[in-house]
């Protein structure tokens, strides 16, 4: 039975909260989202990415995260928690916390639930992180991955649309490759 969940509840409530929930949350200023569950292919992309992200950074200072971690994004007025499907911190919390605050990669596998949310909400949240470098987003339906970058004169963004094309990733020392990303997927024609 899914636990009740109060009107409005501090981020610290909401951390105590969702560490005993059976499912997980976001949450935006005070308001708590439940998050619905992801369709094999969804499964299958994101862990094609975090698989090939772990390989390219094993030993070395950053590392890759999957859905099971919050990022914590503070405005002035307000704090939110977003499970990305993937992603990279090269400076980590403390291995107490349940967050992270400064992640340097993040990705979104789009889905029909959470697609309007990804590509305009998150994404602008996700992009107010000073050490953030790179969002990208990835169409579960065909290969298109668009990739935005904080850049010194602004945001940019690019989309790959070949399974031919790899991402380049400088500030990770990494790359990920479309046709790794879609590895055993199939396409609905």
């Amino acid at each position: 039975m899914a636990q009740a969940v109060p009107a409005l509840l501090s981020p610290e409530e909401y951390l105590r909260f969702e560490q005993d929930s059976s499912i997980k949350h976001e949450y935006l200023g005070g308001v708590v989202h439940a998050m619905s569950g992801g369709t094999n292919q969804h499964a299958r992309i994101s862990g094609n990415v975090h698989g090939s992200l772990y390989s390219q950074l094993r030993g070395k200072p950053c590392f890759p995260i999957n859905s099971d971690v919050k990022i914590r994004i503070q405005y002035a007025d307000h704090t939110r928690f977003y499970y990305p499907d993937a992603g990279v911190v090269c400076e980590s919390n403390p291995p107490s916390d349940h967050f992270q605050d400064k992640p340097v990669v993040l990705v979104e596998v789009l889905s029909p639930s959470s697609k309007r949310t990804d590509m305009t909400e998150k994404r602008d949240a996700y992009l107010s992180i000073e050490t953030l470098a790179a969002y990208l987003i990835i169409d579960p339906d065909k290969p298109e991955v668009t990739v935005h970058r904080n850049a010194p004169g602004g945001l940019s963004s690019m989309t790959y649309d070949e399974l031919s094309d790899t991402i380049q990733l400088p500030e990770i020392d990494a790359e990920l490759s479309l046709a790794e990303v879609y590895e055993r997927v199939e396409f609905e024609q």
